[in-house]
């Protein structure tokens, strides 16, 4: 069986979903579990690992702040929502790629729009999950559905998250950008039957642009 924009779905079970979240609050019983905050200094993010050490950009996605649980709750409740909704339509690789390729671009989003002085790193599923609302927001206009709570809630959470000190807007922005730019491939290539490879070679190019914007930016001279 196929979703609607050509996934191969094998049940409306949000499967990936789960296991998305299965994975964060397991990397946070480990952050408190294991000693000499092992798992953080490993796995965070920070703009200096941009070339050095870029898988970080994924694995901070993975990890949570031990000082605020609701910092995983919140992210986890919403991945829930946006799970359900969109992994049974996408597919469960498509819905994957959308998710890590979101998580990567709010690492680029905060690698870009935070200066060096301040970058402090980062940790957190916003970044990707607010790629879900990108992609939400194109796959509900594609599909004549309701629009005006999802701009409301986009509001109040992009709204949030520039008036809360602590809070990394800039991650938020790039993953809402970049999770858009995935759902113009994923809903604009219809279902004819060349239309998976459309899809995964528009991903490969929205993560392409994302490694040339990551190599421009940490190489170009810091700015104070």
């Amino acid at each position: 069986m196929r979703g609607a924009f050509g996934g191969a779905v094998a049940s409306d079970r949000p499967v990936v979903t789960w296991a998305i979240i299965a994975v964060c609050v397991a990397v946070y019983a480990l952050q408190w579990l294991i000693p000499n905050d092992f798992i953080f200094q490993n796995f965070y993010y920070a703009n200096g690992f941009a070339t050095t050490e870029p898988w970080r950009m994924v694995t901070a996605a993975f990890l949570h702040s031990q000082g605020n649980i609701l910092h995983l709750g919140l992210n986890m409740y919403t991945l829930w929502i946006f799970g359900q909704a969109l992994e049974p339509l996408l597919g469960r690789a498509r819905f994957l790629a959308l998710y890590l390729i979101s998580a990567v671009g709010g690492s680029v989003g905060y690698l870009l729009l935070v200066p060096p002085a301040l970058d402090g790193g980062v940790v957190g599923a916003s970044g990707a999950i607010f790629g879900l609302f990108g992609a939400m927001l194109l796959v509900q206009r594609r599909r004549g559905g309701p629009m005006t709570q999802l701009w409301v809630l986009l509001a109040i959470n992009l709204a949030f998250g520039f008036l809360v000190s602590g809070i990394a807007w800039q991650a938020h922005l790039g993953g809402l950008v970049t999770g858009a730019a995935c759902a113009a491939v994923l809903v604009g290539t219809g279902r004819t039957q060349r239309a998976p490879l459309w899809q995964w070679l528009g991903l490969a190019l929205v993560s392409a642009v994302l490694v040339i914007l990551t190599v421009w930016k940490a190489g170009a001279p810091a700015l104070s």
